[in-house]
């Protein structure tokens, strides 16, 4: 018996170690038919797509008019904190432009420190930058003591004629 088994046994490996060759025709056949197999699974997604828009058409119509109305208020109160947040920083922006001695319009940022980093960098930039004496007679030129101005001149000379 043992010499039975040692046969069984060699069979068995030679049989596990040879290989199957298919031809390009069998194994389009199986492609083929693997293919058919997925393009039957999902043959109905169009038609259950439409059904699922339908649902939610249905389910939206029987919404309570309570519901709607809920939805309604969610939403105005979202659009209503999102306004009175960009009110509080208009007013922060102003607030820190009035300290800083700046334009508002030229912060930027959503925190309070960041309007006054960015209003920091302005002013570091702006005071580097060449400043224009302030001329308070807007540009008039004033004669030296004892001398008469081009404009005294200018009229006793047409006052002389």
């Amino acid at each position: 018996m043992p010499e039975n088994t040692n046969t069984v046994d060699e069979n068995a490996t030679q049989g596990a170690t040879a290989e199957k060759t298919f031809t390009q025709a069998e194994v389009d056949a199986i492609v083929g038919e693997r293919l058919g197999r997925l393009k039957a699974k999902y043959a109905d997604y169009d038609e259950a797509k439409a059904k699922a828009a339908k649902y939610d058409e249905a389910e939206e119509a029987s919404k309570s008019e309570l519901q709607k109305a809920v939805e309604r208020a969610e939403k105005a109160e979202g659009a209503l904190k999102a306004l009175e947040d960009e009110r509080k920083l208009a007013e922060l922006r102003a607030e820190i432009a009035k300290e800083q001695g700046i334009e508002a319009d030229l912060l930027r940022g959503t925190t309070r420190e960041e309007l006054e980093a960015h209003a920091g960098q302005i002013k570091a930039y702006v005071g580097n930058s060449q400043r224009f004496p302030n001329v308070p007679d807007y540009g008039e030129a004033k004669a030296p003591a004892g001398k008469k101005s081009t404009a005294s001149l200018f009229a006793e000379a047409v006052n002389a004629k």
